[in-house]
């Protein structure tokens, strides 16, 4: 008999992000490795104390590093990548229902730190 396959989702309670990522998965090994604790203060200077509060400068790095190892060159491409990808959201702390940044927002934010804010990074977490 030939089968058919209805595509019928349900809402799903008890799944758990941090359950579906292997604790053997890349990312995870990465976090585990590199300590980013500096880079609010390598951020702090490009931000006003009021207004609306930014994309965290954390996840913007942390997106520029999965960048990097899937090598993917467009924000868009990274952006769509993220969204599917569980190990990427775990990586930077966005649940399965939350909205993953625009990728606009992370062209902004790259124009406004400029290379030298991202040379002082890769040269940080290369030490």
């Amino acid at each position: 008999m030939l089968g058919h396959k209805t595509r019928d989702f349900k809402q799903h309670e008890s799944i758990s992000l941090e359950d579906l990522v292997p604790e053997c998965n890349f990312y995870r090994q990465v976090e585990r490795s590199i300590d980013l604790s500096f880079v609010r203060e390598l951020a702090d200077e490009f931000y006003s104390s009021i207004g609306r509060p930014s994309i965290d400068p954390v996840v913007f790095f942390k997106l520029q590093l999965i960048a990097f190892f899937e090598g993917i060159r467009s924000e868009r491409q990274l952006m769509e990548t993220v969204n599917l990808n569980l190990a990427h959201r775990w990586f930077i702390g966005y649940d399965l229902d939350e909205s993953v940044p625009d990728h606009s927002s992370l062209s902004k934010i790259r124009e406004r730190y400029g290379l030298e804010a991202f040379q002082r990074f890769f040269e940080h977490i290369m030490v």
